[in-house]
């Protein structure tokens, strides 16, 4: 498989003041086929566990269609709130992939070809047997695909694709929507991300109970209330499997306090709503399996409340 160089990260920070990290995020899933349910959208997801395990606050995903005034109202609003805003989807080489152009009209930028791209893009198919077949109108049409805006910052971040991520305004990140492509390009494009420091990630630590909600509601309020009043930053979530029970998921935003904190009011609330705290494998188990199972892994595992290590 053909192998490229990465881009180089620049000493530069993309939001332009130095020591700033990213704080807010949002994403933009462009694509008819996301609205009329031809396509799950599984981008956002993975997005929004980016962005959790890196202590950035993903505060809006929207889905829009393919429509140039949708796009670009869309990127100026979330560009104008947050300082990292994702695209995914139309950037391939059809008539409805109008993402760059759209983006292009958006920041007032003119469309130009990137050599790079095009020349990464033509060594990618340099051996593949329907390229010398091309005509003209599919060759342009394939060049539509390194048609970008002018002023853009074109970052190449996976060595195995030729694809780029496209960046404008410092902060607004272009990818395409095929998941694969957009989960590796997104691992990959962390070196040259300004992220807040691993010291501000925030901890979170599960407790499931098979109580119906209703009986730890008013636990859960009054302990929302005392967090509150005590002004320590813990979060505290409820989210019931039907026919199974809930899951109480207490998130500490504080990485040095959460560490004794985290554990205290685990233990409490484990005692209070009669649960246990489970490992992100029981979790998924839980979800996806039955209880029975979800217990016979926690014996096998032995999670535990130390969640900081």
């Amino acid at each position: 498989m053909k192998r490229f160089d990465l881009s180089s990260i620049s000493a530069k920070n993309p939001l332009g003041q130095e020591g700033r990290c990213i704080r807010t995020a949002a994403a933009l899933v462009i694509g008819d086929e996301i609205l009329n349910g031809k396509t799950m959208d599984k981008n956002s997801n993975y997005f929004a566990k980016y962005c959790f395990e890196r202590g950035i606050d993903l505060k809006r995903i929207e889905v829009i269609p393919d429509d140039e005034n949708e796009i670009i109202e869309a990127s100026r609003r979330l560009t104008s709130k947050y300082d990292f805003v994702i695209t995914t989807g139309g950037i391939g080489p059809t008539h409805d992939d109008i993402t760059y152009a759209s983006l292009a009209r958006a920041f007032n930028q003119s469309l130009a070809h990137h050599p790079e791209t095009l020349h990464r893009l033509d060594e990618m198919n340099r051996h593949r047997a329907w390229v010398s077949t091309q005509t003209p109108q599919q060759r342009e049409a394939t060049k539509r695909m390194a048609l970008f805006p002018e002023k853009a910052e074109v970052l190449f971040v996976c060595g195995d694709i030729w694809v780029p991520v496209v960046r404008l305004q410092g902060k607004l990140c272009i990818f395409p929507g095929i998941p694969t492509l957009f989960t590796k390009m997104l691992d990959g494009l962390a070196p040259y991300l300004p992220l807040p420091p691993a010291s501000e990630r925030p901890l979170r630590v599960q407790i499931f109970t098979e109580r119906p909600e209703s009986m730890i509601a008013p636990y859960l309020t009054a302990l929302h209330a005392r967090m509150k009043k005590q002004k320590a930053d813990i979060q505290v979530g409820s989210y019931p499997v039907l026919g199974k029970g809930v899951f109480v998921s207490l998130i500490g935003r504080d990485r040095n306090m959460a560490r004794v904190w985290l554990a205290q009011i685990a233990c409490e609330v484990e005692k209070e709503i009669n649960g246990r705290i489970v490992s992100d494998e029981e979790v998924k188990i839980l979800k996806e399996g039955g209880v029975g199972e979800g217990r016979q892994v926690m014996k096998i595992t032995g999670a535990s409340v130390e969640v900081w290590d």
